[in-house]
């Protein structure tokens, strides 16, 4: 009994604590907030109750947030006392954790109260009666404000212009799409939208100069009661120049442009363009295929922001400005000047990376990378790097296989289309035709080592800022292993899957991936991000050679039999954020590949994995799976990697700043992956109705510390359902035990990595 009194007494103590009128400055009331009424039976219960909902969003200031009725901000405020310095935990705990009381002579009744009266009348209710008024309570005091609209007007008509002049005729053209709609309630919100929209419309139309703010609308309410008719109009004092429609004259280009050298004398003439200081550094063709405009053109907003993309997307000017003049030797003609300053035409640059996995490798790898941005004077991208790198592991059963790594590539990207047909994007965002070659060599000590070489040659295009293609006519993979140890060739004899990661593997074919993302609106509380993908290799291969018949040796091309596969996967993530500083992030990848014809299976490059880092935390990097198989379970020297013909992942992450660059997280991980067929050494590992049954799961904390120029991430996981385990004893939820040494040496998984997960 006397506990609970205590406890009582506490939770009664903290309440007081959390009211925050403690320490009150003398004479001063605690905001708690303000209330507003709408008082009137001619205006529906329905439209009383959105008014009154959208009225409350503007009365100022807000009080003090709550939480289960207390407001603990104001009392952390208040713990921490006086604070000197700019700096330390006590400024921290004042001003980041906690926040200053909202007074109640910060409130100025008569500004809200007017407030509410002009939204009222902007939005019809043109009869609007506001008063305002305030009550105490002990410290605190509230502000009560009372509304009463009268009924809504209506637009009863709409007339635009019916004059003949051609700014009159093109305003009234745009009345189709128009947002004004009789029978709609006055709105002055979108009285302005309309000015915006029509203007938006007439620059597409030749009205360089024209401005919302030459277009009014004027409101008549003596039609009828509660009727308005919405006149619009453009302003008798618009000028000529506004109302005049202008096209193209000289496109003048400026490529080599610098603001201490702006008395450039060279000039040439390319169709229907002045470029002037050239002095060879570009090919003309590069404007002809990236600028929208052309001589007599007539002029419009839309070639004139497309062109800008397109000159800024190309990626060889660091400065790029615009701008259009009225011709001194044709009326009604603009011409456009572009002022181009180019980014340093070569460039290298050196990294060094510092990695780690949940494998418990650790590693470094130094890259050296050399680029031309100008190669041929067409604005091609040339690439070469160079890298090498180690990873070690520190403890555990790979410890003394190391893996080292060098290799280089060299890439080539053309902005445009090469190709047998002309093919011309529509869209702010240039074209590119890309081809890559390269080759990597990793040792595996004591294991074996590989030789890969890859080349690509594709395109890649924008349709707009939220979709773009990826498709690769070709992509070409040779993998051939060396130095296979007697001790591999042993775990071979133990484990035959292991064979396939030393076979010789010949890829080739077309792949092509589509993405689209809304996230670059940073205002949008949904954000989407979509990226499909597919993989066909060997496919013209085999029609050619007939290895899609069956056969039994498998057709062979330079001695190395080609792989014939399918392969799709998707990958979708959403974001919802809860406020600035907070928000949930969850992802969705499901794949699946199926061999065919010349293969049986699946080049272990191609696999599928799971588990490590950027996948599921709480278990090793490419140790779980397939199925319900345990590899831990394996006979071998050292813990290979686990692969699968099907993968399914969800991953689900809040994140919140805890402060300033240190953030937080509270992570869910779950998914598996499996094999199309039965394998006798893997038992457990085919997918089958039941594959929902076999879904591993786990959960963690982490922080992420946002340094700007990147992100460190430390993550803490461990699992709570294990699939490896009988069924019915999976779910091991109740296992968890922080105390027990064994138990977090055998559950917890530390992960250390650079970047977001997802």
């Amino acid at each position: 009994m006397i506990k609970n009194l205590v406890i009582v007494f506490l939770l009664a103590l903290f309440a007081a604590a959390c009211s925050g009128t403690q320490k009150l400055p003398e004479g001063e009331l605690l905001y708690v907030g303000g209330k507003v009424t709408v008082k009137d039976t001619s205006v529906s219960r329905k439209e009383r109750k959105a008014l009154q909902s959208k009225l409350k969003e503007i009365i100022r200031p807000l009080p003090n947030k709550k939480f289960l009725g207390m407001r603990p901000k104001l009392f952390f405020y208040n713990l921490a006392g006086d604070v000197k310095k700019e700096k330390g935990f006590r400024h921290w705990l004042k001003y980041t954790v906690g926040e200053a009381p909202v007074l109640f002579s910060e409130v100025d009744l008569e500004y809200n109260r007017s407030l509410l009266q002009n939204f009222s009348e902007n939005n019809g209710y043109f009869n609007t009666r506001t008063s305002a008024d305030s009550t105490r309570h002990g410290k605190k005091a509230t502000a009560e404000y009372i509304v009463t609209p009268g009924k809504q007007y209506k637009i009863k008509s709409i007339q635009f212009p019916t004059d003949s002049s051609a700014v009159g005729s093109a305003v009234r053209l745009t009345q189709r799409q128009s947002l004004l709609k009789v029978g709609a309630g006055y709105n002055l919100d979108v009285i302005k939208a309309e000015r915006v929209r029509i203007d938006a419309r007439l620059k597409e139309n030749g009205f360089y100069y024209f401005n919302a703010e030459y277009l009014k609308v004027q409101v008549d309410s003596t039609v009828g009661k509660y009727d308005v008719d919405l006149i619009l109009k453009v302003k008798d004092e618009t000028p000529v120049a506004a109302k005049t429609v202008y096209r193209i004259n000289k496109i003048v280009i400026y490529p080599n442009y610098s603001i201490n050298n702006d008395t450039l004398k060279t000039f040439e003439k390319y169709q229907d363009f002045i470029i002037v200081g050239n002095d060879n550094l570009f090919k003309p063709r590069i404007f002809d295929r990236t600028l929208y405009f052309k001589k007599d053109d007539l002029y419009n907003r839309t070639n004139h922001n497309l062109s800008l993309n397109r000159l800024v997307n190309l990626g060889t000017f660091k400065f790029v400005k615009n701008q259009f003049r009225v011709s001194d030797t044709i009326g009604n003609y603009l011409d456009a000047y572009y002022y181009l300053t180019p980014l340093p035409q070569k460039s290298i640059r050196f990294e060094v990376l510092a990695k780690t996995n949940s494998a418990n490798y650790t590693g470094t790898e130094l890259k050296i990378n050399w680029s031309n941005r100008n190669t041929f004077h067409g604005a091609e991208l040339l690439s070469i790097s160079v890298f090498g790198g180690l990873e070690v592991q520190l403890g555990g059963k790979n410890n003394g296989f190391n893996v080292y790594r060098v290799g280089g590539e060299a890439s080539l990207v053309w902005p445009r289309f090469i190709a047998p047909f002309k093919l011309r994007s529509s869209s702010g965002f240039v074209p590119r035709t890309n081809t890559t070659i390269g080759y990597e060599f990793q040792n595996r000590q004591k294991l074996y080592s590989l030789q890969t070489f890859k080349a690509s040659f594709g395109y890649a295009w924008k349709e707009n800022l939220r979709k773009e293609h990826l498709l690769n006519i070709t992509e070409i993979t040779f993998a051939s292993p060396e130095n296979v140890t007697d001790l591999y060739k042993e775990q071979v004899a133990l484990n035959p899957s292991l064979k396939n990661v030393i076979e010789k593997q010949l890829i080739f074919g077309p792949t092509y991936s589509y993405t689209y993302t809304n996230e670059v609106n940073q205002r949008k509380k949904n954000t989407f991000y979509y990226k499909g993908g597919i993989d066909l290799s060997g496919t013209i291969a085999g029609l050619i050679t007939g290895a899609d018949i069956n056969k039994k040796d498998p057709v062979e091309i330079l001695g190395i039999p080609f792989s014939q596969f399918v392969k799709v996967q998707s990958e979708f993530k959403h974001t919802y954020k809860f406020s600035k500083q907070s928000l949930l992030k969850s992802r969705i990848i499901a794949g699946a590949a199926f061999a065919y014809g010349n293969s049986d299976e699946i080049p272990f490059s191609k696999q599928f994995f799971i588990g490590g880092t950027n996948s599921l935390r709480a278990f090793r990097s490419r140790a779980l799976g397939p199925g319900t198989y345990d590899g831990s379970n394996e006979i071998s020297q050292f813990i290979p990697d686990q692969s699968g013909d099907v993968k399914l992942e969800f991953n689900t992450e809040y994140r919140t700043n805890i402060y300033r660059f240190i953030n937080g997280a509270l992570f869910m991980d779950a998914g598996n992956i499996w094999l199309l067929n039965k394998d006798e050494n893997k038992p457990g590992s085919q997918f089958t109705k039941d594959f929902m049954n076999e879904i591993a799961v786990g959960v963690g904390a982490g922080l992420r510390f946002d340094f700007s120029f990147l992100v460190l991430r430390t993550d803490l996981a461990f699992p709570i359902r294990k699939p490896y385990l009988p069924n019915g004893q999976r779910w091991v939820i109740d296992e968890v035990n922080f105390a027990s040494g064994p138990w977090r040496s055998s559950n917890l998984i530390f992960n250390l990595a650079i970047g977001y997960p997802f």
